[in-house]
């Protein structure tokens, strides 16, 4: 073989190499995406079990509060909704609605002394507290996530392969300016 064919070769298995390595990251880019979808999905289903009974527990409680209540029931369900249909932006938006009827819902039971006294109602409290918290870091992480993939997938030279292999770009899980603002709790009581 001569010295021209070896460096045509030389290219080829160069250019082999490079076409495998970008391929292999962005099949990586794509499963990080999966998996973080995975663990915010285990922690909303987790959250999901937990709120039918810190509702029947404020309902012994908060006879007059069913407004409150029926609010974070419906926001439950819409977010159960939103998660079974895999629609991000739904999502997203029924969150912010669940994250606001569970502020109020908190900020309502500070009116009732019994209720803040009652074990189950702390661990429920405690718990969902900690499931929200952890939930927004993952979220982070999908965000995250989500953004290397749409990044790199518009790049070049992957934008080529992600074209050819059709890797798609994922929707952000974003929230609604109403989730974004702080609570007004005096505003909660005085309805």
């Amino acid at each position: 073989m001569d010295v021209s064919g070896f460096i045509f070769w030389g290219l080829v298995a160069i250019m082999l190499i490079y076409s495998v390595s970008i391929y292999n990251g962005l099949v990586n880019l794509k499963h990080n995406v999966s998996k973080a979808w995975a663990n915010i999905d285990v922690l909303l289903k987790q959250r999901h079990d937990e709120l039918p009974k810190l509702v029947e527990t404020c309902k012994q409680y908060m006879k007059f509060e069913q407004e409150t209540l029926e609010k974070v029931m419906k926001a439950r369900s819409s977010v159960a909704s939103a998660q079974q249909q895999g629609d991000i932006a739904a999502l997203g938006q029924a969150e912010g609605a669940l994250r606001l009827g569970l502020g109020g819902l908190f900020a309502v039971a500070e009116a009732y002394p019994d209720l803040k006294a009652d074990e189950t109602f702390q661990h429920l409290q405690t718990r969902i507290t900690g499931l929200e918290n952890t939930i927004a870091d993952r979220r982070e992480f999908y965000n995250e996530s989500v953004n290397n993939n749409n990044v790199r997938i518009e790049q070049f030279p992957d934008v080529i392969f992600a074209r050819l292999f059709n890797f798609k770009a994922h929707d952000l899980l974003e929230f609604t300016e109403q989730e974004k603002t702080d609570v007004n709790i005096g505003q909660l009581f005085d309805s």
